[in-house]
């Protein structure tokens, strides 16, 4: 039986990784069809040249012959020759490793793609905006001087001011001050080059050679910012939806009638403020099949829509109540109802949306057979993320759930971090005190009354007194992530852009405070690609839980599917890059990527020291991850079709986290 559990989790674990490996590295292993390949990187034995077309590319039939069509932006495209006529270099491409040819076409109109990784503007709140140098040398020198954080707001303050800036000035792009909607306003930083930097405090961050590539030429000049005069007199309009997912199991009674009356306070205040805000509400149980007498698993009681008023929610809570039937486990499926509140309100129209957790129990974990999503708290915050969702929770830590408090603790933290905040937006309440909930849902409606006071005077930050101690952190945290909030909605208004075209040296972290991330690592990924990802793991998984590979086997798939990904997404799937750790690939793939994901940080002899638990708590891991690449791929606002309106709905594209891949 150890032999066989070690196999399984040996086996899942390849899954992932073998799914990654396959997307991004496969890209040279085969001969083409046509007789001919594509040529191969710098250094690299079987990896191939690629690049990514910029707006308006055009292939021509020969180097400065015959123009066709304009290429779609983004388009990666594999490079069979290179020439220079005329003082321009040329690039013969095609869209595949099977030499077949498109054309040719001129290099500035390209971008390097040496692998699938790209970076995108984390929201700016709680940090400085990033710079983008002229040369690595002047970053470093930014980045490693004592005064760092000086010369930094000097370069920014420069910029800020307007006018003209001195010549040789070291900067040539800043990030915008508010941000970017990737979904509407469609850009990528790909990674041309990677060094790394020592802080002063000997923090080791990364300098970063990137490109901006977005869907159309034209683009604001960020270093001559348009001046508006009124940019947060949109903030009038900004409307707050606030979800509470509430445990409606047998000990959650006296929490369920304080939670309502602080609810109607909440719906006074704003209507006294004439305030655009409303509440909605989701209840959870647990498995129903298991204990039918529980009567739902999950139940939208109210629409944030359909109660404009508190007389309205009010009365649609009138059948709110607490079960009398207790459940088969003290851990409940509340993973399922943030699952709910995330797909079953409608959250359209709402510019600000926040669900707040309220459960006395730890929810059930991703492998559990009696729950119902197959997700764990990173997934469900992954997907929240995607729908631009803020998670907080607020646990009850009663005597009955003594065992239970530590490990709910650390997955309800995880589950509601957030991206640069400074803690989880988790909120326990000791003892379970009905009188001390109560104070931490007042909190909560006073911090969302005053975030929406805020935003109604056309402010961003609160001109009052300090709120008393007791409340002081519950409406801090509002203001934190009314910021990131309010950011998000004043660049959607006004469709911020990332800077024009340009290539520049950056840094991932924020000069000032190197704990915040700038620029976040993604995968650019196709619709077809995800799904023959999903489906590469699901098969290796199975073939590992069947005993078809060895423990070692399993493990080298998996990575190997990680290290395609990372070079190749085309290639997943495909044989030739299924087993790159026993072909001795592994380091052709691995070796010059500035990024890796889990699955790529982890080795052979890593994985095989291992305990049977710790590598079935990471196949438990990729398998949710799987199933959370089933909501990515069914989730139409998250693909973006680079050649317009009428292209395969499969070539669709979404730059994933690379934390949500394996």
């Amino acid at each position: 039986m150890i032999a066989i559990a070690r196999r399984v989790a040996t086996a899942s674990a390849v899954v992932l990784a073998a799914a990654l490996m396959l997307v991004t590295a496969a890209v040279a292993q085969q001969p083409s069809s046509g007789g001919r390949t594509p040529l191969l990187m710098e250094g690299k034995k079987t990896l191939f040249q690629r690049v990514l077309t910029r707006p308006d590319a055009q292939p021509f039939d020969k180097p400065g012959g015959t123009a066709g069509a304009a290429l779609p932006p983004m388009s990666a495209l594999y490079v069979y020759a290179r020439q220079t006529v005329g003082g321009m270099d040329w690039l013969e491409v095609g869209p595949g490793s099977d030499g077949k040819t498109t054309g040719w076409l001129k290099a500035p109109d390209t971008v390097a793609w040496r692998q699938t990784l790209t970076l995108a503007f984390t929201n700016p709140a709680g940090r400085e905006r990033a710079l983008f140098f002229r040369e690595r040398d002047k970053l470093q020198g930014v980045l490693e001087a004592n005064d760092r954080v000086a010369q930094a707001k000097k370069l920014r303050d420069a910029i800020v001011a307007g006018g003209t800036l001195p010549a040789g000035f070291p900067v040539i792009s800043i990030e915008p001050s508010t941000h970017i909607d990737i979904s509407k306003q469609f850009y990528l930083l790909p990674i041309l080059e990677a060094s790394e930097a020592y802080l002063s405090n000997n923090i080791k961050v990364r300098m970063l050679r990137v490109a901006s590539v977005t869907l159309k030429k034209d683009g604001d000049d960020p270093l001559k910012p348009k001046v508006r005069q009124n940019l947060y007199e949109s903030l009038k309009d900004f409307k707050l939806g606030v979800v509470f997912v509430v445990d409606t199991t047998t000990s959650m009674q006296p929490y369920l009638d304080r939670a309502r009356d602080a609810a109607r306070r909440f719906y006074e205040q704003i209507e006294r403020a004439g305030l655009k805000a409303s509440y909605g509400l989701v209840a959870f149980r647990n498995n129903t099949s298991i204990t039918p007498g529980l009567e739902y698993l999950t139940k939208v009681f109210v629409q944030p829509k359909d109660a404009p008023d508190g007389k309205a929610f009010l009365e649609k809570l009138k059948d709110l109540k607490a079960t009398t039937v207790s459940s088969h486990a003290f851990t409940e499926d509340s993973i399922a109802g943030v699952k709910a509140a995330i797909d079953e309100i409608d959250w359209s129209g709402f510019d600000g949306r926040i669900v707040v957790l309220i459960t006395d129990a730890g929810p059930l974990q991703s492998s559990d057979p009696s729950g119902s999503t197959g997700l764990d708290v990173d997934r469900i915050r992954e997907l929240a993320e995607t729908r631009k969702i803020h998670l907080m929770a607020v646990h009850l830590r009663t005597a009955a759930g003594k065992t239970d408090h530590a490990s709910a603790e650390g997955q309800y933290k995880a589950m509601t971090e957030g991206k640069n905040l400074p803690r989880a937006l988790y909120y326990p309440v000791e003892a379970g005190s009905v009188a001390e909930f109560g104070k931490n849902m007042e909190s909560i409606a006073e911090g969302a009354t005053q975030l929406m006071r805020m935003f109604a005077a056309g402010r961003l930050q609160e001109q009052q007194q300090q709120p008393p101690q007791s409340a002081a952190r519950v409406q801090r945290d509002f203001q934190l992530i009314g910021h990131a909030m309010a950011l998000a909605y004043l660049g959607s208004q006004n469709q911020t852009q990332a800077p024009k075209m340009f290539e520049a040296w950056a840094t991932d972290r924020d000069m000032d405070t190197p704990t915040s991330t700038a620029l976040e690592v993604r995968v650019l990924l196709t619709k077809n690609q995800l799904s023959d990802l999903q489906q590469t793991i699901r098969r290796i998984v199975d073939a590992g839980k069947r005993g078809q590979l060895t423990p070692a086997g399993f493990f080298d798939e998996l990575r190997s599917a990680a290290a395609a990904m990372s070079r190749d997404p085309s290639r997943i799937g495909r044989r030739g890059t299924e087993k790159l750790g026993e072909l001795g690939l592994m380091g052709e793939y691995l070796d010059d990527l500035p990024y890796r994901s889990k699955i790529m940080g982890i080795d052979q002899a890593t994985w095989t020291a291992w305990s049977i638990a710790e590598q079935q708590a990471l196949i438990n891991e990729l398998e949710a991850k799987a199933r959370l690449y089933e909501r990515f791929h069914n989730d139409a606002a998250l693909w973006v079709q680079l050649g317009g309106p009428g292209g395969d709905p499969g070539d669709a594209v979404y730059p994933i986290p690379l934390d949500a891949l394996p």
